[in-house]
């Protein structure tokens, strides 16, 4: 036998062809069943039946932090429409005043500011301490520079100078 005529599983050429044909024969002398992929059923339900009504009770529950958070936004809410309350009732007051009354108001605040400078002012300078320094002899004052400078870097660059 040519090993080159030979099939995988070692059947003779001839043999192989042979059962090639047989298995096509087989295969095309069976009729193509067509099966359906979907059914619709189009008659209409009934509007009622039989079967009496069954009670269905209502297991809700609401998580702790569902609870907190609407707890809270009702809080907030809250709060935040009676600090727009309190601004509302500021600011209708402040539409209301006069010059004069804003004067009337302040004036008195601001000569307390005025008296309370000037008395601080005064105990400041009592209690400010005179200090007079007095340096006798030759001074000397000696810098050398010297030029020893390096620069590391490409894109950002470093440049240290060396100065005693």
């Amino acid at each position: 036998m040519d090993p080159l005529h030979n099939t995988q599983s070692d059947m003779p050429e001839s043999e192989a062809a042979a059962e090639a044909r047989r298995l096509i024969d087989d295969w095309a002398s069976k009729p193509v069943r067509h099966h359906p992929t979907s059914f619709r059923d189009d008659t209409e339900p009934p509007a009622f039946g039989t079967t009496p009504p069954v009670r269905q009770e209502d297991h809700r529950i609401v998580p702790a932090w569902a609870a907190g958070i609407a707890v809270a936004s009702i809080g907030v809410g809250a709060g935040v429409t009676g600090i727009g309350c309190g601004a509302w009732l500021v600011l209708q007051g402040l539409s209301s005043v006069t010059l004069n009354g804003v004067l009337m108001v302040t004036l008195p605040f601001a000569g307390i500011a005025m008296v309370a400078t000037a008395i601080g002012g005064a105990i400041s300078k009592a209690r400010a301490a005179v200090t007079k320094n007095v340096f006798e002899g030759p001074v000397t004052h000696h810098t050398e520079i010297h030029n020893n400078s390096t620069t590391r870097g490409a894109f950002f660059a470093r440049t240290r100078n060396e100065i005693r």
